[in-house]
């Protein structure tokens, strides 16, 4: 039995990921190991590779969060997962359990957390070691390739959803019909409430229509805050996905009045917001963070019901980085998986 592995790795911020052999890993108490067949790619992924955050890991790392797998070891303690058994591994590597945030059930608020692909190797790998309380069961009925882009896109922009308290027959505004936004328009139809899609792209828009948009809005040329206003006399949430500042800027003008804007892009500078127009229209601007535990569950539930399909464009382990290019360049559609096993 071979005890290496392969794995992407990112030695230099802004450098190409290398395909090397590592050790492959051991579990410790309650710790498994995963052998991986299938990892999605993450804009967030992108961001740490080029090194655009203030934050940064420590390098070399094996990047990835979006893994799916099956146990093929399990350390001392381990007893609610059998080997040979279907999981996933995402962003949210390990909590604290003891603070205010994880005793009140917001663990991924948790200061002391770990994330896979950022503080600790992540997926892009044959092989990870993974904290068995923090896997997720996968349903039956979802391929590795189908579940990969739920463990992050589809749980953030699920929790979104829910962060923005909007319900049944009203309406919510998804700027941005990338990975995360095609995901909401499906999550967001399966809760039976309205949508506005919003792109520069027209082939993504007749994508957002296909899932389930009522309302399409092409920014380009378009005014979003006029043709919302007008068409829906505005929008009881916005959710904005997109990754560009100029998504960001009229946001708080599509909002009815009473209206919450879920902050999930990850533009770099930031945006004014309207004061005057935020406290006389009492609008709610928050930032979402992907989501926890139960969070997935749920995210996953609505996917092994066919409520909601991740779009995946496939692509092997050795082409990763071709793969970052087109997800940098806006060529992906949905969501990009990298074919590990």
């Amino acid at each position: 039995m071979t005890h290496t592995m392969r794995a992407a790795v990112l030695h230099s911020f802004g450098e190409p990921l290398m395909l090397e052999e590592r050790p492959i890993p051991e579990p410790g108490p309650g710790q498994v190991v995963v052998r991986i067949v299938a990892s999605g790619i993450c804009y967030t992924d992108l961001h740490i590779a080029r090194g655009d955050w203030p934050g940064k890991p420590p390098l070399p790392l094996i990047l990835g969060h979006e893994g799916t797998g099956e146990v093929i070891e399990l350390g001392s303690g381990v007893t609610h997962l059998k080997k040979g058994e279907r999981v996933g591994i995402p962003w949210l590597y390990t909590s604290c359990g003891q603070c205010d945030y994880c005793l009140e059930g917001r663990e991924n608020l948790c200061p002391h957390q770990q994330n896979t692909g950022f503080s600790v190797p992540g997926t892009y790998a044959e092989y990870v070691l993974a904290e068995a309380a923090y896997v997720v069961h996968l349903p039956n009925n979802l391929d590795y390739y189908e579940a990969a882009p739920l463990l992050c896109a589809g749980v953030t922009s699920y929790t979104a959803l829910k962060e923005a308290e909007v319900h049944a027959g009203q309406w919510v505004a998804v700027v941005g019909i990338g990975g995360l936004g095609h995901l909401a328009i499906q999550y967001a139809h399966a809760m039976g409430v309205h949508v506005a899609a919003l792109d520069i792209s027209e082939e993504k828009l007749l994508l957002a229509h296909e899932l389930g948009a009522e309302v399409t809005i092409n920014t380009h040329y378009q005014n979003p805050v006029a043709r919302i206003q007008h068409l829906i006399s505005g929008a009881h949430a916005v959710i904005v996905t997109a990754a560009t500042a100029d998504a960001f800027t009229k946001t708080i003008g599509m909002l009815r009045r009473g209206g919450t804007c879920v902050l999930l892009g990850l533009p770099p500078g930031d945006f004014a917001i309207p004061i005057i127009d935020a406290v006389l229209h009492h609008i709610t601007v928050r930032g979402s963070l992907v989501g926890t535990r139960k969070d997935l569950r749920e995210a996953l539930h609505f996917a092994a019901e066919g409520k909601v399909k991740a779009m995946t464009d496939i692509y092997p382990l050795e082409d990763v980085n071709y793969a970052f290019t087109q997800l940098a360049q806006g060529h992906i559609h949905g969501r990009a998986v990298l074919r590990i096993a």
